[in-house]
């Protein structure tokens, strides 16, 4: 998997820690880390709760290119 770099831009646009993005979705902050390096698959549920808090669509934050 490769790393999820428009998560981390879109929290840092935020001013968000990885820490505050896991509270807000309910996730703890090694998720979040996992996730941006991309050695975590998160379920769609985390996904859509990621983007709701982030103001992001799934295509986005998640949308892999070839």
């Amino acid at each position: 998997m490769a790393r999820n770099i428009a998560i981390k831009v879109a929290r840092t646009e935020k001013d968000m820690t990885q820490k505050d993005l896991a509270e807000a979705v309910g996730v703890s902050r090694q998720t979040i880390n996992a996730i941006e390096q991309g050695e975590y698959n998160p379920t769609i549920k985390l996904c859509r709760a990621i983007c709701r808090v982030l103001e992001k669509g799934l295509d986005d934050l998640f949308w892999e290119e070839d």
